[in-house]
């Protein structure tokens, strides 16, 4: 089946739903609607006070929901846009990366091509009026921010903005317009012309994010690493569209069907920009939804190697479905399965949303993050790959090929304390803001930043400084533990703000045991494939 023809299906399954008739219902159905109208009406001819009808039926739907399984959700009219934005893939704004520093909007970076940068606005440019509003010292929050910023497209806003070594403040004024959202956290190449693609989400525009990056560098690549962890999920179509750049002509992706919903499959197109050399795609245990229809795909059609952990095991199709008052209703429809016919939901039970996330978190208890022998999957849960023939499992999310155990052992309290708090993130950006001007001078390329750039000890003791101010106190035994982990962090976020955001990842995964296990797998699929020809 086409991508065309399934996604009609979906609005045509969108339009049933979305057609109420009582009466062509089964009795049962009709009997409960008919008796909550009576209570509503007797409530609103016969009770002592007046009532707010739309909050008892707000609630009445949240309860119901929460009869269901885990991922159905209602969703209320104020909260749909926001968390619809991050997969549509785009909002209306001036395009700035910010952070806010010592109570001060601070420009981290302008979006390439964005209104911001058209105008001249600079990293490290301070924010403080917008329009006729100071926004300095006024206790501004994230949210602030983007109800000073965001704006329909073509409407103007004026900055009064601070920069370094400019004695008066700077008056911009700036048409906003819509700013994409990447959900490609970072792409970039190896010496080896390994290509690493780290994708955060499922989004509108992910496919084509990853597609301009193939294009550019096709000629060079000599094997791709397909960064999903920590990646939760999105778009199902996107999802498809992805696997599709990697998997030959009418290869399996999946296959989805449900009590109203026929089995609909879907087919590679084979006209993928990368459906032949070595593969690698990681996940972890944050790895759902549609992470698992890529990996699970991969690995059932033999295409290349899933190395991490075990991932979630979100294997339910939600169908978003907007009710009349601009609330919107997520609701399972389909099971998915993988090509190999794997289905990999973990168990739940209706109605128990807080056993199905308890039971989880369990796996770390257990012990499955350390050691793969803890996962235990029985006989009936046992598949075959479609080419090889090897062994692969369902019944609760994708065990990779290559199992990496987390390496938790300089992770301590009062790290994570820091974390926590945003506390190192904080430091960085005004350590980074302070430094700007010296350091992007200094370091212009990343190479040149990653061979001399160090993380000091006064660096350190400023964080541990900030860090006593807010309460957190110094464990120097917890510190010199966990001082190598967090010296790296520091270092890929001032990399991050110097260089550029692909470079985080570039200095963390230089320690990253995953990333090294999917070098090894690259080496391995390399030779194998080498040895074939």
């Amino acid at each position: 089946m086409s991508k065309i023809i399934f996604r009609t299906a979906l609005l045509c399954i969108l339009a049933l739903l979305r057609t109420v008739d009582l009466g062509a219902q089964n009795g049962e159905m009709r009997e409960a609607v008919s008796k909550y109208s009576q209570i509503m009406y007797l409530i609103d001819r016969l009770y002592l006070e007046e009532v707010d009808f739309e909050k008892l039926v707000e609630d009445a739907v949240i309860a119901t929901i929460g009869d269901l399984d885990p991922h159905s959700a209602y969703i209320s009219a104020e909260d749909v846009a926001a968390m619809n934005e991050p997969l549509q893939g785009e909002f209306e704004g001036i395009g700035i990366e910010f952070a806010i520093i010592k109570d001060t909007l601070t420009v981290q970076a302008t979006v390439a091509g964005g209104p911001s940068e058209k105008v001249g606005l600079l990293a490290g440019d301070k924010i403080v009026r917008v329009d006729t509003s100071r926004v300095a010292g006024i206790g501004l929050t994230i949210e602030g921010v983007h109800g000073f910023l965001r704006g329909k497209k073509g409407t103007e806003v004026e900055l009064g903005v601070l920069r370094r070594g400019v004695e008066d403040t700077l008056d911009f004024r700036i048409v906003r317009d819509k700013i994409p959202i990447n959900s490609l956290d970072a792409a970039y190449m190896l010496e080896d012309g390994t290509l690493y693609l780290k994708l955060s989400r499922f989004a509108a525009r992910s496919a084509e994010e990853i597609r301009e990056v193939l294009s550019r560098s096709a000629d060079d690549v000599t094997g791709v690493i397909l960064d999903l962890r920590g990646n939760s999920g999105g778009y199902l179509p996107t999802a498809i569209d992805i696997a599709d750049e990697f998997l030959g002509k009418d290869e399996l992706i999946v296959f989805t069907e449900g009590r109203s919903i026929p089995r609909m499959a879907e087919f590679a197109m084979g006209d993928g920009l990368y459906m032949e050399g070595p593969l690698v795609v990681m996940i972890d245990e944050s790895s759902a939804s549609a992470s698992e229809i890529v990996s699970g795909a991969i690995q059932d059609q033999d295409r290349g190697t899933v190395v991490g952990r075990r991932s979630f095991g979100k294997g339910l199709v939600q169908q978003a479905i907007p009710l009349e008052d601009g609330s919107e209703l997520r609701l399972t429809i389909a099971r998915y399965h993988t090509p190999s016919g794997r289905v990999i939901q973990s168990h739940y039970e209706n109605g128990q949303t807080e056993q199905y996330y308890k039971d989880f978190y369990e796996r770390y208890l257990r012990g499955e993050s350390f050691s793969r022998d803890s996962i235990q999957f029985p006989d009936s849960l046992k598949f075959r790959t479609l080419k090889l023939g090897r062994t692969v499992y369902g019944g609760g999310g994708i065990m990779p090929d290559v199992f990496v155990p987390q390496d938790t052992a300089s992770y301590t309290d009062y790290y994570a304390a820091l974390l926590r708090q945003g506390l190192v993130i904080e430091y960085m950006n005004g350590l980074c803001d302070r430094n700007r001007s010296a350091w992007t001078s200094k370091y212009r390329t990343f190479e040149k930043f990653d061979r001399s750039f160090e993380v000091t000890d006064e660096m350190v003791d400023g964080l541990v400084a900030l860090a006593s101010e807010r309460g957190i106190e110094l464990k120097e035994d917890e510190l010199e533990r966990s001082r190598e982990d967090l010296c790296l962090y520091m270092k890929a976020l001032a990399a991050s703000s110097i260089v550029s955001r692909d470079c985080f990842y570039r200095v963390m995964n230089s320690q990253s045991p995953e990333f090294q296990a999917a070098l090894e797998a690259l080496r391995e699929a390399s030779l194998s494939r080498n040895a074939l020809l």
